[in-house]
């Protein structure tokens, strides 16, 4: 074990912050992926970030992947990994290899006696608009205990899929993927793109042994205008529940600024996981969880990665991420910003959510 979660401030719905000096994620955590307890194991929950001292050239919030572990799924523990301060997977020293610069994780899952986890990476070199770290695109790694990672070598510099041809939907990037399995035993694997023109979409592919993947196309992308997806939709987490299909994910909305846009929570549901519909949440814009307000000093001004767990009292668990406002002038960078893992919860309607109170 290792330490605790660091300092945290009183703040609705905040639950676990950077680490302390000398760790893995000291200066931001991001993408919480949960695996509930059992009674006789501990809840686990890996996720990704970095120290100030990571490539400052890769300005996103991934960089490596670690673990920690709780009781109850509220108050969580940090678990130091065998890898640099404490993480459980990080860059592959090979230059060539897609995820040499950076990787963060987008999805956990237990299969037989193997974890499975999903993950994203990218290279130094720049790419689409000179950006360092693109494109991303998805790799996978087994492990027996969740802590010592191997990697599955794909057939794309190591990459599970690669980008779509020139003038494709996915040309930028094919990322943050999850895989779920089918009852026919084939396998589905959902990841998400950013297109030239600033639209997000998620899309699909598929596979007969969750190795050899072939693209179906995209599936679900931008809302009604003034709707708080307006721009499209980003990081998922889609779950069969109670019969259905549901898809809680970050929507992507104009808000005027330039690069700068709005990231806020909702969800889809849909009877074949192919073709979604949007449900109206509680929250402004449509959202079932909207971002604090600019101006109010929310640590959670913009949100995402969403993760949901069904409990056995038929309420609903929300991991997420939030990050606070960035200073006037620094657009999408972020590095401007500090990212911390909050939760909230539903008494069941997936349409209403509350955050908790801020655990210390």
């Amino acid at each position: 074990m290792g330490a605790t979660a660091g300092a945290q401030d009183q703040r609705p719905g905040l639950l676990f912050s950077p680490g302390p000096a000398g760790w893995w994620d000291s200066e931001r955590v991001s993408c919480p992926r949960v695996l509930p307890g059992d009674g006789t194991t501990p809840w686990r929950m890996w996720y990704y970030g970095r120290d100030e001292g990571f490539d400052r050239s890769i300005t996103l919030p991934t960089g490596r992947v670690g673990l920690a572990e709780s009781p109850d799924g509220l108050d969580w523990t940090r678990v130091r990994g065998p890898l640099t301060k404490g993480a459980v997977l990080e860059p592959h020293p090979d230059p060539r290899r897609f995820d040499s610069a950076h990787l963060g994780i987008s999805d956990i899952a237990r299969h037989g006696d193997l974890y499975w986890m999903w993950y994203l990476g990218g290279r130094r070199d720049p790419g689409p608009g000179g950006r360092p770290g693109f494109p991303m695109l998805p790799g996978l790694a087994l492990s027996r205990n969740g802590i010592d990672w191997v990697r599955v070598e794909g057939p794309h510099s190591g990459a599970m899929l690669d980008v779509g041809e020139a003038g494709e939907f996915d040309e930028r990037m094919a990322s943050w993927p999850q895989m779920v399995p089918l009852d026919d035993g084939t396998w589905r694997l959902y990841y998400h793109t950013v297109t030239a023109a600033g639209e997000f979409w998620v899309a699909v592919a598929e596979s007969d042994d969750g190795f050899r993947w072939e693209k179906r196309g995209k599936i679900l992308g931008p809302g009604p205008s003034g709707r708080f997806d307006d721009l499209g939709v980003a990081t998922r987490h889609v779950i069969r529940h109670d019969g259905r299909w549901l898809m809680f994910y970050e929507g992507v909305g104009d808000i005027g600024e330039g690069p700068a846009v709005s990231r806020q929570l909702g969800v889809a549901v849909s009877d074949d996981g192919l073709d979604w519909q949007r449900i109206d949440g509680a929250d402004r814009g449509g959202s079932i969880l909207a971002q604090v307000p600019a101006g109010e000093g929310g640590w959670d001004h913009r949100l995402g990665c969403p993760w949901v767990v069904p409990m056995a009292d038929g309420s609903l668990r929300l991991y997420y991420i939030g990050s606070n406002e960035r200073p006037a002038g620094m657009g999408h960078a972020e590095l401007f910003s500090v990212h911390q893992i909050g939760l909230a919860v539903s008494d069941g309607d997936i349409r209403q959510w509350r955050r908790v109170e801020a655990r210390q």
